[in-house]
């Protein structure tokens, strides 16, 4: 009896570790294609970029991820609106964020 409540615990604890282990989250990928932030590109770009000071920028999102305009520096403040894959659109903002 002690040998089967032994290896119910053992079984127990190695499914639990499984389960945890599956329910892991995967590591973060950069988006896939190009974004053009006033015609520079950024090759499969992830993070927050920073946008024109003094004039909005023109955004070219040619990758698979939509682009959130931030109203304030640093991704910041509030999102001021999205650029979706395959759009182009001026950034009224200061920063962008994709990922």
């Amino acid at each position: 009896m002690r040998v089967t409540r032994r290896a119910a615990k053992v079984w127990g604890a190695c499914a639990a570790a499984a389960v945890l282990a599956l329910a892991a989250p995967g590591t973060a990928q950069a988006a896939q294609g190009v974004l053009f932030i006033d015609r520079a590109p950024h090759h499969d770009p992830r993070g927050c970029f920073p946008l024109g000071d003094f004039a909005p920028s023109e955004v070219a999102n040619f990758t698979d991820e939509v682009a959130f305009v931030w109203s304030g520096p640093n991704c910041d403040g509030r999102v001021v609106h999205a650029i979706l894959p395959g759009q182009i659109a001026i950034g009224h903002g200061l920063s962008l964020f994709i990922e």
